[in-house]
């Protein structure tokens, strides 16, 4: 009887779909993560990103916001998986609200790959790259042949694990789901070229890493999703999952960082998203929540941005979204922190890229 129970447990997690519906891996509770191996690509998976943004000070007092990501995607064709690798890079000039952004779309190979044994990602000249002796991460990156960012990145606080049981949950579909791996807060170094001028920078940044095989489910329209570096040493990573019909999706969460690196979630329902101004595109017409107010225990959190168009306009993909840099002010109006938002299907139909394929 006892054996018959131990193999009844063992069996059960094989007793739910491993795979979606065109055969791409799904995100399991329990899973052990193995390092360097894990920051490496999951081409099991459909989907993939290494995302990180940031803010930057330099000693000529000039500030910058960037983001540098690289994306994964797999596609079946004629019973053949194909990788494609997209990439963003964005730089703000906050003094002048000067903003530059480029995106690149290349098959894997001579002029894209991913390693899936550690962290080496790469488009074109763009590349972010593991250190492994040192356990840094570095980072190259043209913006519009206009810009160059050469940063290198420290972990100040250990590598985050969100979600339950090692699965970030996006929707109450089994295919809505993430591993989601960050690391809250990078002492970043390095230099920002913009023009003729070079810059000496120094700051902190984010990184995101996240592998599914569907961000989205069916009903879900786009999401609302932040990083906010506090100065009192926590952060804060909050997500809004959007359905069509206006409601908020129950499996968006709140997830609090602590100063020792120990993560707490909060349920939809433990925390509010007041918007407190919008912007609206000339490009596309599209009017995005760019100022917004956090609301979650006792606490009141300003996410102001540092410029109106933030707005990476979609070149390749056709889908362009918000994602930019803000400070975070506290309920007495006090700078409190640094952040990151992003707002994503104000402007473009994501379901046809992140959505699961019908059976």
């Amino acid at each position: 009887m006892k054996l018959t129970i131990l193999l009844f447990l063992i069996l059960i997690p094989w007793l739910h779909a491993q795979t979606s519906a065109d055969g791409f891996a799904l995100p399991q509770a329990g899973k052990i993560f193995e390092f360097p191996r894990d920051h490496g690509s999951h081409p099991e998976f459909r989907t993939e990103w290494w995302y990180v943004t940031g803010h930057l000070d330099a000693k000529d007092g000039h500030r910058f916001g960037f983001q540098v990501t690289f994306f994964r995607q797999a596609r079946r064709e004629d019973d053949k998986t194909l990788q494609l690798h997209l990439a963003h890079a964005a730089l703000l000039d906050a003094q002048t609200g000067r903003f530059l952004h480029e995106e690149r779309l290349n098959r894997a190979g001579w002029d894209a790959a991913s390693s899936a044994t550690t962290l080496a990602v790469r488009n074109g000249n763009w590349s972010l790259n593991l250190d492994e002796s040192t356990q840094h991460l570095h980072i190259t990156a043209t913006v519009k042949n206009e810009a160059l960012l050469q940063l290198d990145l420290e972990a100040i606080k250990p590598l985050v694990v969100f979600g339950k049981e090692g699965v970030s949950r996006k929707g109450a579909s089994e295919t809505a789901a993430s591993h989601y791996l960050t690391w809250p807060r990078l002492k970043t170094t390095g230099t920002v070229k913009l023009g003729a001028t070079e810059h000496t920078v120094t700051g902190e940044a984010w990184m995101d890493h996240e592998f599914s095989s569907s961000q989205l489910e069916a009903g879900q329209v786009g999401w609302d999703w932040a990083a906010l570096q506090l100065k009192d040493g926590r952060e804060i990573m909050v997500y809004r999952m959007r359905r069509k019909d206006g409601t908020l999706d129950a499996a968006s969460t709140l997830a609090i960082v602590e100063r020792d690196g120990k993560v707490r979630h909060l349920a939809s329902d433990a925390f509010a998203w007041e918007v407190l101004g919008t912007w609206k595109s000339p490009r596309n017409g599209a009017e995005y929540p760019t100022h917004v107010r956090l609301r979650f225990e006792n606490e009141s959190l300003e996410l102001k941005p540092l410029a109106a168009d933030q707005e990476p306009d979609g070149s390749i993909t056709r889908l362009p979204y918000w994602e930019g840099a803000c400070d975070v002010l506290d309920s007495h109006g006090h700078l409190t922190g640094r952040a990151f938002l992003e707002l994503a299907g104000y402007a473009g139909d994501l379901t046809r890229h992140l959505a699961p394929k019908a059976k």
